[in-house]
């Protein structure tokens, strides 16, 4: 599940040495922690306050508030990774540019709006534009300003957009995949997913959309001369992404059949993702 959090600063890394720019591996490994734990507390977070409306009742057995039925020590645990996580992303501005927190506290910021009361977007659908705006130009962005030199003036939201945009669809994939086989219990709680809003068929057939648009993005800088061509490695997530494209389209009315549908999604995303970062590098 990880590697949506350290995908943008992994990239940014492959960035930077295709470029022939230094990448100062100290600021990697404290921006990699710190992701981690940033996206620990989204996802803890996140199994509270599904708790508080009941939606992770049944479709959601790996919930740990489910699991250990403490929703208190879950929600402390939680808040425990973000004040950490916080801390170690304010020594990597500190040691590069302010920017680099503003930029991941405005991430957080869609994290909660995503999740949190009383706004709690994705149950009004509009968690995927959200998803796709934190992992792909804001935390890009950062990445790229905490593995420069320090003082760099400006937010590279060029080189972000770039960069980001396809990973990113990659990554909002994952969670509109996450819908699928809960889609029943989402309407009995009000979560008006995407999935839930266009049925599981239609649903279905906009994942290979998805793909292609994933690949669109990251495609478009070779065919221009921007990136080298080794950055066609981010195709090495196309065999779980045509797994998932039919698992989907054969199955989609068959919750038990496609509960792990999420998960070949992010194998796409990870073989996606890690494929560009090297192929830049390489490049």
């Amino acid at each position: 599940m990880y590697a949506v959090a350290v995908m943008p600063v992994l990239l940014a890394a492959g960035w930077r040495v295709q470029q022939k720019l230094p990448v100062r591996l100290d600021q990697l490994l404290l921006f990699l922690l710190a992701a981690v734990l940033l996206l620990a507390w989204e996802n803890l977070a996140n199994d509270v306050f599904d708790a508080d409306t009941g939606v992770d009742a049944n479709g959601k057995p790996h919930s740990l508030v489910n699991l250990t039925g403490r929703r208190d020590r879950v929600s402390l645990l939680a808040n425990g990774a973000l004040l950490l996580g916080l801390l170690l992303m304010a020594l990597v501005a500190a040691r590069s540019h302010g920017a680099v927190l503003a930029l991941v506290l405005a991430c957080c910021g869609l994290g909660y709006l995503y999740q949190g009361p009383p706004f709690r977007l994705g149950y009004r659908g509009l968690g995927e534009p959200l998803c796709w705006l934190a992992f792909g130009p804001l935390a890009t962005a950062a990445g790229l300003m905490a593995l420069a030199p320090a003082g760099a003036a400006t937010v590279p939201w060029r080189a972000a957009l770039e960069l980001g945009s396809g990973p990113a669809l990659a990554t909002t994939l994952v969670l509109f995949c996450s819908h699928f086989h809960q889609v029943e219990e989402d309407a009995a709680h009000g979560k008006r997913s995407p999935v839930v809003r266009l049925g599981t068929g239609r649903a279905a057939a906009l994942v290979p959309w998805f793909v292609a648009g994933c690949l669109a993005f990251e495609w478009a800088p070779v065919l221009v001369n921007h990136w080298p061509l080794t950055a066609l490695l981010g195709a090495a997530g196309l065999p779980p992404a045509q797994a998932l494209i039919r698992l989907l389209r054969e199955h989609h009315r068959e919750p038990e059949r496609i509960s792990g549908s999420k998960f070949l999604a992010l194998r796409f995303q990870a073989l996606n993702g890690l494929g560009l970062a090297l192929g830049l590098a390489l490049g």
